[in-house]
């Protein structure tokens, strides 16, 4: 069986959790003997079996989403002969819709995220917005199966999108290489980039996004204790509104406690690792997040999480056991945004006040997670599931 990948992440051009997932499922679905073909945006790439696509000449000018179809014309043309074409998020979602019309073979989506969820993106897109939201939409109800990354994710997918047969919507985790993300000691690395290895220190990693929550955290930051150090490795802002925001909120943080530490540039995985490992806890404060890899390579690295209950994240970290959760009222208007912000950021500082008290615990809840990563969310396994899945699909539409 051949399996088409369309993504529009993949090495070295990766900047979220989609491209971490794409790329670490094609490294298990080979490992495992299925034959997979990448088909993947961006600049020309060495590796084997992979294929990239740019933005055709003739709409270089042309709105962010209108590039991104135009890419994805490209792509479907060359998926003929494939039994399985496999789309990661909406940029992807396109060519694989067409290609599994053009050719008669099935379409496998992976939700890593939603539109209807996500209509902050609005305001980066402009009127692609609703291009994307059209696509995803045309995309998941034309598809084979749908795979959620976490039993959340599916719920939000059905209500979403309510026409979709709920039997083809299949809950498969994301996962985490727990050889490759791994705790380790480095504080040479850590003073050099202003962190104090011997004080307390909570670490955010993420893009700066609505999704991610970042300016609830910056806010709870001024009721922690001083002591507390705060990590944040951070980029790629949606907008320059967002940027803005983060700015502002840094700064006034940094004139009133030392140990903010703001690292924008993209580090490698073992310098990344070397923070994760030294933090008393790291902290996930998003508002809308379908699993949260970034919590799975926190727990491999042997790190305490505290996150928001919702989405998947409860999925991921056990409550009182690899860390804590942090409640959270949501308004029911897709974006997630909390019904009493000021609560949401005191009991969001209150948790993470109460995790960092205590290093001896936050140490027991970094080792639980460090085990949970390697029993519950290994690649291999999420390899075999997706496979029995292209098979069950491949052999429906014959």
């Amino acid at each position: 069986m051949r399996v088409d990948i369309v993504t529009k992440e993949y090495p070295p051009e990766i900047y979220g959790g989609a491209g971490v997932h794409a790329t670490e499922l094609v490294k298990a679905l080979r490992a495992e003997g299925t034959e997979v073909q990448v088909r993947a945006f961006g600049a020309e790439r060495d590796a084997a079996d992979t294929t990239s696509y740019g933005v055709p000449a003739e709409l270089v000018s042309a709105n962010g989403a209108i590039q991104t179809l135009g890419t994805d014309l490209e792509i479907v043309t060359d998926v003929a002969g494939a039994d399985v074409v496999h789309s990661h998020t909406w940029y992807a979602n396109f060519a694989g819709h067409l290609a599994s019309l053009l050719h008669g073979i099935p379409h496998v989506v992976t939700a890593h995220s939603l539109e209807p969820l996500r209509p902050w993106k609005a305001e980066q897109l402009g009127g692609g917005y609703a291009v994307s939201s059209y696509i995803e939409k045309t995309a998941y109800e034309g598809a084979a199966a749908v795979v959620a990354v976490s039993s959340g994710m599916r719920d939000d997918i059905l209500r979403s999108y309510p026409s979709l047969d709920p039997a083809k919507v299949r809950v498969i985790y994301n996962g985490i290489d727990t050889e490759a993300w791994h705790p380790v000691t480095n504080d040479a690395f850590l003073e050099s980039v202003g962190i104090d290895p011997s004080r307390p220190s909570i670490v955010f990693v993420g893009r700066i996004t609505r999704q991610k929550g970042l300016p609830y955290l910056l806010r709870a930051v001024e009721q922690l204790p001083q002591d507390v150090q705060v990590i944040l490795c951070a980029g790629a802002p949606d907008t320059p509104q967002i940027m803005a925001e983060v700015q502002e909120l840094v700064r006034g943080l940094q004139a009133t406690r030392d140990g903010v530490v703001w690292i924008e540039r993209l580090l490698p995985r073992d310098e990344l690792c070397a923070i994760l490992t030294a933090a008393t806890t790291f902290v996930c404060p998003s508002v809308y997040e379908p699993l949260g890899i970034v919590n799975l390579e926190a727990m491999a690295c042997g790190a305490a999480v505290v996150g928001t209950a919702t989405g998947g994240i409860p999925e991921v970290v056990v409550d009182g056991v690899t860390g804590r959760l942090v409640p959270i009222d949501q308004v029911q208007d897709g974006t997630g945004t909390p019904v009493d912000p000021d609560r949401f950021v005191d009991d969001l500082a209150r948790v993470l006040t109460e995790v960092v008290a205590d290093a001896e615990t936050a140490r027991a809840f970094g080792e639980a997670g460090r085990q949970r990563a390697v029993d519950a969310f290994s690649w291999g396994a999420i390899a075999q599931e997706t496979a029995a899945l292209y098979a069950e699909v491949a052999g429906a539409s014959r």
